[in-house]
């Protein structure tokens, strides 16, 4: 992997998107040479698999227990993140290129990315980067494979705890109760749950957007996976996903989350659409963009930090409202009451987030 901008800034992240498919683009180094790390030994107990004590670690499916939740409380705006690198897993030395991409949020891939063949060795690169504090580097999130294959529970036995997991994304969540086996497989494996993005990729995940959001406490944003939402709903055209995107937008919001990112831009030499289509997504209120090339990340950062105009406006509005609280009317004859006020301190907030790249 090469390109990039520069280093980036180094936050937590608050709002996710969802890379999906494949990720081409971050294919231009090869694996580690040599024996695979050894992978961890620790399992999940498969729900209601013969042979499992109480206790013990087998792999199987994720467990699916009941359970309800409230929503996260989002972060403050300047400390939201807008870059999101995915990377494939099985491949550590793009991994460690990543890193140094200048991305807000590292993501590892051990889904769509990694061919079935390479699974267990990318699972177990990755619990190696992430057994280190991650001092000094982005956070990286990990997306593990689906919670219904036999995978997912193996991925989570070995990353659960790890000190430097920044956070976890979760594919093909379709209802509250996915996120739920995911909370539940973490602390049975004696671990405290990381931040949790859910990935929505059908229909079904579309519907309950607003109960994922608010599964549990640890889920921190939403985020559409457009591929394979395209081809459950027998989409071809672009516009077609509007409703979609605004669902999860509104979802989002609604539960007390940040904006979520929008889903990557496939051609990773067309930089020019993908700025079109960054200015697009910001319109419909999403906020960030997942990437799968670092060629891609100063482009997005470019579309959704607030114009120079923008952020005299939103000045100007905030200035008045604090020299006068209240609804009031600016010389150039523009309405402020509260929520225009909230909305230019937004600006500021992410303008100041630029300022300190």
């Amino acid at each position: 992997m090469s390109g990039g901008h520069g280093a980036g800034r180094r936050t937590s992240a608050a709002a996710p998107d969802h890379a999906s498919g494949t990720a081409p683009g971050t294919a231009e180094g090869q694996g580690a040479a040599g024996a695979a790390p050894r992978a961890p030994g620790a399992k999940l107990p498969a729900s209601g698999a013969p042979g499992a004590a109480p206790g013990s670690r087998r792999a199987g499916t994720v467990p699916a227990p009941a359970g309800g939740g409230r929503p996260a409380r989002a972060a403050g705006w300047g400390e939201v993140a807008l870059t999101w690198l995915y990377v494939p897993g099985d491949k550590p030395d793009v991994v460690g290129k990543a890193l140094g991409a200048g991305a807000d949020v590292v993501l590892v891939d051990l889904e769509d990315a990694v061919a079935p063949g390479r699974k267990e060795y990318a699972r177990a690169a990755t619990a190696e980067l992430l057994g280190e504090p991650a001092a000094g580097r982005p956070p990286v999130h990990v997306r593990v494979n689906a919670l219904d294959g036999p995978l997912a529970a193996a991925d989570l036995a070995a990353l659960a705890g790890l000190p430097g997991l920044g956070g976890l994304r979760l594919p093909k969540i379709g209802g509250p109760e996915d996120v739920a086996r995911v909370v539940a497989a973490v602390r049975a494996a004696g671990a405290d749950v990381p931040p949790l993005y859910a990935l929505l990729e059908s229909a079904l995940g579309v519907e309950n957007a607003f109960a994922i959001a608010r599964a549990d406490p640890a889920v921190r944003g939403l985020a559409l996976g457009e591929a394979d939402l395209r081809a459950d709903l027998g989409l071809a055209d672009e516009e077609a996903l509007t409703w979609p995107r605004v669902r999860a937008v509104v979802a989002a919001r609604a539960a007390g989350l940040a904006p979520p990112a929008q889903s990557v831009y496939p051609d990773v030499r067309d930089l020019v659409g993908l700025g079109e289509s960054c200015r697009r997504g910001r319109a419909l209120g999403f906020l960030g963009r997942a990437a799968i090339h670092p060629r891609q990340l100063p482009v997005i950062e470019r579309a959704y930090l607030p114009s120079p105009p923008e952020v005299a406006a939103a000045r100007e509005t905030v200035e008045a409202a604090d020299a006068a609280p209240g609804a009031l009317a600016l010389p150039d004859g523009r309405f402020v009451d509260p929520a225009v006020v909230a909305g230019a301190r937004r600006v500021l907030a992410l303008a100041a987030r630029g300022a300190h790249a």
